[in-house]
């Protein structure tokens, strides 16, 4: 039986895989992965017929990746690494889709890594962003009772401790454009997930399906991006 943090994983990886699947179609693409750590989206692309890469720092989710690649018959390279050594690994313009999943959160100059992105994808070649919300993460650490650490985040997107960056939908578009990207979509991701208690989860057969629809139906509307925990950029080279 799944767990309630799996169950609210379900949500998040649903809205992804929706807005990139359409980019995944036809022949075999050459795919990034930066920080993919143990494969969730990686397998997934690779059991597509593409041609996969995930750069990671962490050994042992490089060791957790090959375990469920071979589990579920899927191919997957992989690199210990991470985004600053994104071009000496896959070469410029040698991706035609580049996955960054909450890795800009964690960079100190983030046009520079936004502009090693853009580098290593080829014309027209699409980026799947996702990073942290701040507004998401003020409302969250003001109900838990950190006042004075909602405060200092209001205003302020620089690097606070392990967790690292957050961005406003505007300061992510902003980023992406600004290397030179065109922002296709912007969807928040779990607007609500992270706000119904895992309990009621359990309660009702049918009720993670019926999150994910909520979450699908909100993604896309401006009055809601400001709840979301995370958003997430589709983008494609310019």
């Amino acid at each position: 039986m799944s767990t309630p943090s799996e169950r609210r994983s379900f949500a998040r990886d649903a809205i992804m895989w929706e807005a990139l699947q359409p980019h995944l179609q036809g022949d075999p693409l050459d795919v990034v992965d930066i920080g993919g750590g143990t494969g969730g989206f990686a397998v997934r692309v690779a059991k597509l017929g593409h041609r996969v890469t995930v750069i990671d720092p962490s050994p042992d989710a490089l060791a957790a990746l090959d375990r469920r690649a071979r589990e579920e018959g899927a191919e997957v390279s992989a690199h210990q690494g991470d985004l600053s050594g994104l071009l000496d690994v896959i070469g410029a313009e040698g991706a035609d889709v580049v996955l960054c999943h909450g890795v800009l959160e964690h960079v100190e100059d983030v046009a520079a890594a936004m502009r090693s992105l853009h580098d290593v994808l080829r014309p027209a070649g699409v980026l799947s962003l996702m990073v942290a919300q701040r507004t998401a993460a003020v409302v969250a650490r003001a109900m838990a009772g950190h006042f004075t650490q909602a405060l200092a985040m209001l205003d302020d997107p620089t690097p606070a401790g392990r967790v690292g960056r957050r961005f406003t939908a505007g300061e992510a578009t902003v980023a992406a454009v600004s290397a030179d990207f065109e922002v296709l979509a912007v969807h928040g991701v779990r607007v609500f997930a992270d706000l119904v208690p895992g309990s009621l989860l359990d309660l009702e057969a049918g009720a993670t399906a019926a999150l994910i629809e909520l979450e699908r139906a909100v993604s896309q509307r401006a009055e809601f991006l400001t709840l979301a925990s995370q958003l997430h950029l589709l983008a494609v080279r310019a």
